[in-house]
């Protein structure tokens, strides 16, 4: 059947032809060529079952509205590249980059195009390349048209579109149920909403077909350009290509030669081959930073919890009129970014082994800085009166803790581009080698959004910024990643995502939500999801609020939600009544050799184990979604001839996320390669697993 549907419609769009190319690298094959009207058109296989049935390609730009069909073929160019690279941190030590490469020249005129597909064992990636020409040279581009013509009515895993946030939780529909209007005006706990399509989705896009094939949709190297969201047709079950507009409803502003981002589509019949694949970090290209050898992955703690629980603020003055710089400011009292805290939380990490302390609320601003669309709110070097920063540099130097700077710029970007060398001149001034960086709000300048072009260069612009200050870059509501970590990897994680902070000011993410993480967000690059929370009942003022997760499983997350900053994110005195629950993150690591998926089902459950770099220990992951499970899996990753020992952190007796979820358990085996691990995860459970060399 499969064979008879990728026929017909091969032949509806191809029937007339001026030059067709196919290329195959394992069962992944791409067929591409124009149509009867001069329009390029691509489909993607996977052995005889269609993946992306045959879909249009092309623009239309303010300077030719139908710069995608009345095309010439003028030729191809091939090649294959098989290479292995070490990236500088990350789930594996090494990379394969094998793929099959075919470069399609057009031309319409007196312009000229072209396409460049990659075909790798895992899926396809392709771009659009504008050479340097005579007949194009400043351009905007209006709308990209690119199309996904998918094979049927697909489970799909999605959050709708929106220009400025990401922070949804996840819908499980059919393709030809999204609908995301009423899934909107029930999102109660997002700010910002602006996107006119209640059929768009955003990428990565999670899918399972009927007869089991997995397919994600992304893009690789987000770079000069809006980033993509996508329209579905839900009656024709075609994804079309929708960039975020600017201020005036152009797309992109460009400048030939110029490269698009890769459009990329990776599809497996196994669930674990698309966590596993590097395909979209192989499309960036190699770093630009020369030295790394100041890029350290780590373990941190901070206040941010205690303020988004209620029990501190970020602000020094209740009074959001009070003008801090000519003094006068009546102190709250409640102020967590104050000398004698943060010493508390250097204290606990310098005991516990924790590298680093992230302080949020310590500079100027945060009185009056919220959803106000202000230019000027904050500076970025002047602390509040209680924030003595050379005491606290110097005892967190006398503990050997290191220091997390914190830039909020309440969405005005150009207010931190104007300052930006100052607060980067600032952080090395201080020794502070990593920044959290903040989007909150609307952007200014006004009109742009989170994911247009205008903010996809300034996040590139304060990675490389960082970079010549050698500092490492966590940014918070950003555009979702892409793979630029190859290219920026001291841009080493992005929140971007609806995270754990949402279990302390709303209704909080599902149970099945961290099933669903890995195979849509962090297919472009690691989370700041700040996982680590103990006291899952009680933290709140708000009755019934909770974490929807057990103790065991926010363990587990350390393993199966990757980041190379990775936050220990309760607070110390929750931590002190669980510590031998927390000596599993005191031993887990942040940087890897190998990473092996294990067991796999998106919005279902997932365990993943990973071998610590340059040892030979090994960290499992388990988690489920409001399901109870067992997870059965073989040791043979192990190294042969060796017996582990293997500390087990898993639910205990009458564990549940609602009803009874701290309850956990610990136990000790020795192991080998031979082994099976079984264990029973709770509803809304998981488990943590460390294994070490006797």
């Amino acid at each position: 059947m499969y064979k008879i549907i990728a026929c017909f419609c091969l032949l509806l769009c191809f029937c007339v032809v001026e030059a067709q190319e196919t290329i195959q690298t394992g069962k992944v094959k791409l067929t591409v060529g124009l149509d009867r009207e001069g329009t390029p058109v691509y489909s993607v296989s996977l052995g005889d079952r269609p993946v992306v049935l045959p879909s249009r390609m092309g623009f239309a730009l303010k300077e030719d509205s139908l710069f995608y069909k009345g095309f010439v073929w003028k030729g191809v160019e091939r090649r294959t590249v098989d290479e292995t690279w070490q990236p500088v941190w990350g789930e594996v030590r090494d990379i394969r980059n094998r793929y099959e490469e075919l470069t399609v020249h057009l031309e319409k005129g007196d312009r000229l195009l072209d396409i460049v597909f990659r075909v790798f064992e895992d899926g396809v990636g392709f771009r659009y390349v504008f050479p340097r020409q005579a007949g194009l040279k400043y351009f905007v581009v209006s709308d990209e048209l690119t199309q996904f013509a998918l094979a049927g009515d697909h489970k799909t895993f999605w959050i709708p579109g929106d220009y400025d946030t990401n922070e949804y939780p996840y819908t499980t529909s059919k393709l030809s149920q999204v609908d995301n209007a009423s899934l909107v005006a029930a999102s109660t706990d997002i700010a910002v909403r602006v996107a006119p399509d209640p059929q768009s989705v955003q990428t990565p896009l999670m899918m399972k077909t009927a007869d089991g094939l997995y397919l994600n949709i992304h893009e690789a190297g987000l770079v000069g350009y809006s980033a993509m969201q996508l329209h579905v047709d839900t009656k024709r079950f075609v994804l079309s290509a929708e960039l975020v507009p600017d201020a005036v409803g152009n797309k992109a502003y460009l400048h030939a030669p110029f490269a698009t981002p890769w459009r990329t589509v990776i599809v497996s019949d196994k669930a674990a081959d698309i966590l596993a694949s590097k395909m979209i970090l192989n499309l960036n290209e190699p770093s630009k930073v020369v030295r790394t050898d100041w890029i350290h992955p780590t373990k941190f703690v901070g206040v941010w919890w205690e303020m988004q629980t209620g029990k501190g603020t970020w602000s020094y003055s209740d009074y959001p009129d009070s003008v801090v710089r000519g003094g006068g400011l009546v102190p709250s009292g409640k102020h967590s970014a104050n000398t004698a805290n943060v010493k508390r939380y250097i204290d606990f990490a310098a005991a516990n082994r924790i590298g680093a302390v992230l302080v949020e609320g310590w500079n100027v601003g945060w009185e009056d800085w919220f959803g106000n669309w202000k230019e000027n709110v904050f500076d970025f070097v002047t602390p509040y009166p209680d924030f003595d920063v050379k005491e606290i540099t110097s005892y967190a130097a006398s503990k050997g803790v290191a220091m997390i700077m914190h830039n909020e710029t309440s969405g005005s970007a150009t207010n931190y581009e104007r300052q930006m060398d100052t607060a980067f001149r600032f952080m090395a001034n201080w020794g502070y080698h990593s920044v959290k960086t903040g989007y909150v709000g609307k952007i200014i300048p006004r009109g742009e959004h989170h994911d247009g072009q205008w903010m996809v260069d300034h996040y590139v612009r304060v990675a490389e910024k960082a970079a010549q200050y050698q500092v490492m870059l966590d940014a918070h509501e950003p555009v979702r990643p892409t793979g630029l970590q190859r290219t920026y990897p001291n841009w080493m994680a992005c929140e971007a995502s609806r995270g754990n902070e949402y279990n302390a000011f709303s209704n909080g993410n599902a149970p099945e939500h961290e099933t669903i993480l890995p195979f849509t967000r962090l297919m472009g690059g690691p989370m700041d999801y700040t996982p680590g929370i103990f006291k899952l009942r009680g933290y709140s003022p708000v009755p019934g609020r909770q974490v929807h997760t057990t103790l065991a499983k926010q363990l587990a997350l350390y393993v199966t939600l990757y980041s190379p900053l990775q936050m220990a994110a309760d607070l110390p005195e929750n931590y002190s009544a669980h510590m031998d629950a927390f000596q599993f993150i005191k031993d887990v690591p942040v940087d890897w050799d190998d990473t092996k998926i294990l067991e796999a089902e998106p919005g279902d459950y997932l365990t993943i184990v990973r071998k610590e770099k340059g040892k030979e220990n090994w960290f499992l992951g388990a988690v489920t979604d409001e399901q109870a499970r067992t997870m059965s899996v073989s040791l043979g990753f192990l190294a042969k001839g060796k017996k582990y020992k293997a500390i087990i952190y898993k639910d205990g007796l009458g564990a549940d996320w609602k009803s009874n979820p701290e309850v956990y358990a610990i136990e000790t085996l020795t192991v080998d390669s031979g082994s099976k691990l079984m264990v029973k995860l709770a509803p809304g459970g998981g488990a943590a697993v460390s294994m070490v060399p006797l």
